[in-house]
């Protein structure tokens, strides 16, 4: 399923996509040439909590870490790991993606994505 075209997300940044059939967005980050995707949902609540302040605001000032706004915890971009923060040891939902010959992100159906209860 197609979320975006590559030129959609700058190197550097994370933006977050509607997918049909999901409650949270998924976020797209490019770092060093490379595409990485997380739910939008933030481990350190049940149920998880949305990460952004506001439209695609997914990284920390310095553009280094994920970052969930609503306690300042920070997630390595490449593992979704939780580096600082009340979550530490827990991660970001990661979720499947692909870019086509043509610069398309597309989710990885085959993979199913399993959103936390």
């Amino acid at each position: 399923m197609r979320l975006c075209s590559i030129a959609e997300v700058a190197e550097g940044q994370a933006r977050g996509f509607a997918v049909p059939g999901l409650r949270r967005k998924v976020v797209v980050v490019r770092k060093s040439g490379r595409v990485f995707g997380y739910l939008d949902s933030c481990p350190h609540y049940e149920g998880g909590t949305p990460m952004a302040w506001r439209t695609d605001r997914y990284l920390n000032g310095e553009g280094t870490h994920l970052a969930c706004h609503s306690h300042g915890a920070l997630f390595d971009v490449e593992t979704g790991e939780c580096v600082l923060g009340p979550c530490l040891g827990q991660s970001l939902t990661r979720v499947p993606l692909r870019v086509s010959a043509l610069g398309e992100v597309e989710l990885q159906l085959e993979s199913a994505v399993e959103e936390p209860a």
